[in-house]
């Protein structure tokens, strides 16, 4: 409680009158400031907290030979009126006390309020260009830039999610990223807070992700000089960012803050801040504006050039086998790659990273191209006599066919014909460019190609070998066709599915059955382990009040950011993770064998991860029979808040 006596003073009611003994010291917070009170000689004595020379916490000192000693480095000070011994400067700052009956009462200036600061005008403009989200953690080197964010979260302007290691904030960011197109922030501290992002900002650089990174950074004038957690920032960001500034005393913050996110908007890639310590408090004039997107961003639906348009109608116009292989960059455009499909007759390949562009039921979606897929596409593939790609990169594991005649269609330049040249490469948004070319097949009465009773075929033939592969029991876990039929009944058609890395990714990509509706997200090019429940809270906080959200992973991809599901029960997430545990890498396990190498190292201690998740607050089932599988995952998924299927499966059943 408190009671003013004067204009000047608060007074403030800090002890109990007998709660120090004499000759201690102890600290006491009023209001978000901390004090050091010690009691000597019978008086009482209240002094700013902090040493003015290095920030030592007093309250943690000793009262020795009469004087308070400073913790950090011994330097001494009056414990009643903080006055250094004589012939010292720098005394601490003392405020008056008052011992009442009730207890010890100590006199404070009025509050004033919080001046602005660069990390106000920072926060602002990020906000102002659609930052919502920022995952991270908080400590001593980033408390001025968190308190910015603190205030900008209060007025409802942006959601805080804190996390329990900067890599799961990464790879949330990336993943709000991948699904939305619009940037979040993961937020770290100087030196191992902020090395332990970049793991998940290289999967956002290698996927396209946009993502920002604000790091904390040890004070100017000790920077480059061995200070604790003096780390080169800027030199370990380099290549993850595609911009990376580090802020001065006279830089224009707005500025730099709109070119981290327009270019991490714009060039769908990684952006980078590095605010040192001083300058995250330092005070700026109340009319300093922060800075807007404004005037400072065009569309991008680009046309592309007439003869590139007529050299693809050429070739379409020559083919009579065309496919489509739809990569990751077309999925927001995924009812116009459908529409281009039936305009041609084409079947639909997609990327793994694509799956779920184009529904596993329509007549003309043969599944996932390449090491993850389906016989069905590659067999397609191998009939077809044009392959028209959309939005993907021809990555090895995709394996698109180069030997064939090729139209490529991308918005990146660089992304065209990046590992060998194609027949007709095609600049210009996809969307606009699949409308384009559907428009021109149809003017042209092109007469539509008819592979469906071919795709009939194929996925007759595929869907017997799956039933026959979910028979499989060698009588150590489920297999894992078994459970990817499950979950492709049980999850909802809209859902954002994230899948880890690993022996249970190629079975997602072969047995799950898409809806067309669905998104998936992974760490594609850059292939992390443990990226699903991370990304899992990425997308619920994108997407959590309106879409199922759940995530798929091996033991070993869990047990990376096993500690995060505490985070998701803190923030009440929806989130539903089937792990599937083998007791190993199974992945490696394979790739040992297949290399015929010893199986070395590859083995896992466990525990019971149903349990775990019981003890963090959340569900938890465990699965050991095929058949209760199907009511096990109903009840997960129908549970409010994070729920945890842990499915014992057999290493060598994938």
């Amino acid at each position: 409680m408190s009671e003013t006596t004067d204009s000047d003073l608060e007074w403030h009611r800090i002890l109990d009158p007998d709660e120090l003994d004499e000759g201690r010291v102890t600290t006491v917070t009023v209001g978000r400031r901390s004090f050091a009170v010690s009691r000597h000689d019978g008086e009482f004595g209240c002094l700013d907290n902090a040493c003015p020379h290095q920030g030592g916490p007093l309250g943690e000192g000793s009262i020795e030979n009469g004087w308070l000693r400073c913790p950090w480095h011994g330097y001494d000070y009056s414990p009643i009126d903080g006055k250094p011994p004589g012939g010292f400067a720098d005394a601490v700052e003392c405020f008056p006390t008052d011992v009442r009956d009730d207890g010890v009462w100590v006199g404070l200036p009025r509050p004033k309020p919080d001046p602005r600061t660069m990390s106000d005008v920072l926060v602002e403009t990020l906000v102002a260009w659609g930052l919502s989200h920022v995952f991270g953690m908080v400590g001593h080197s980033n408390l001025g830039l968190a308190d910015a964010l603190r205030k900008a979260s209060e007025r409802d302007e942006l959601t805080f999610i804190g996390i329990r290691h900067e890599g799961a904030a990464a790879f949330a960011a990336s993943a709000f990223g991948k699904l939305t197109g619009r940037p979040a922030a993961c937020f770290g501290i100087a030196g191992p807070g902020s090395t332990n992002l970049l793991t998940g900002l290289y999967d956002a650089k290698e996927d396209r992700a946009p993502v920002l990174a604000l790091c904390g950074q040890v004070p100017s004038k000790v920077r480059g000089r061995g200070a604790f957690q003096d780390t080169n920032l800027e030199g370990a960001f380099a290549d993850v960012s595609a911009y990376s500034q580090t802020l001065h005393a006279d830089s224009d913050v707005a500025e730099l803050a709109s070119l981290a996110m327009k270019t991490a908007l714009v060039e769908r890639n990684v952006a980078n801040l590095i605010i040192p310590d001083e300058l995250q408090h330092r005070a700026v004039s109340d009319d300093t504006p922060a800075g807007s997107p404004r005037g400072r961003m065009g569309g991008h639906a680009h046309k592309p050039i007439e003869s590139q348009l007529d050299a693809a109608d050429e070739l379409i116009g020559q083919s009579e086998r065309p496919l489509i292989v739809a990569g990751n960059g077309a999925r927001p455009h995924r009812a116009r790659v459908v529409a281009l499909a039936e305009a041609l007759g084409a079947p639909v390949a997609t990327t793994f990273k694509a799956k779920g562009l184009i529904a596993d039921d329509h007549e003309l979606a043969c599944g996932v191209l390449g090491r993850s897929g389906t016989p069905v596409a590659s067999w397609m593939m191998n009939e077809s006599d044009l392959i028209i790609v959309l939005g993907a990169s021809f990555a090895n594991h995709t394996g698109i066919a180069p030997y064939k005649p090729l139209i490529q269609i991308d918005r990146d330049p660089m992304a065209l014909g990046r590992f060998h040249a194609v027949d007709v490469p095609v600049l210009g948004d996809i969307g606009v460019t699949a409308q384009i070319l559907a428009g021109h097949a149809i003017e042209m009465n092109r007469p539509p190609s008819d592979p469906r009773a071919d795709l009939a075929e194929r996925w007759a033939i595929w869907t017997e070998e799956k039933a026959r592969r979910r028979a499989d029991d060698r009588g150590n876990g489920l297999n894992t066709a078994t459970v990817m039929d499950t979950l492709s009944r049980r999850i909802a058609d809209d859902a954002v599915i994230c899948v880890d890395v690993g022996n249970n990714t190629y079975s997602f990509g072969r047995y799950f059955e898409a809806s067309g509706n669905q998104d998936l997200l992974m760490s594609g090019y850059l292939g992390s382990i443990g990226f699903a429940l991370p990304a899992a809270m990425g997308a619920w906080a994108a997407v959590g009040g309106s879409r199922q959200v759940v995530s798929i992973s091996g033991d070993g991809g869990f047990g990376q950011y096993a500690m995060e599901f505490t985070t998701a029960v803190k923030y009440g997430m929806n989130i539903t993770h089937v792990l599937l545990n083998n007791g190993e890498l199974g992945k490696i396990s394979k790739e040992q064998r297949a290399g015929e190498w010893e199986v070395w190292q590859t083995g896992l201690h466990n525990p019971d991860f149903s349990q775990f998740a019981e003890l963090c607050g959340g569900r938890g089932f465990r699965v050991t029979a095929a058949a209760d599988l199907d009511e096990v995952v109903g009840e997960a998924l129908a549970h409010e808040g994070p729920a945890l299927v842990e499915v014992m499966t057999d290493a060598l059943l994938v």
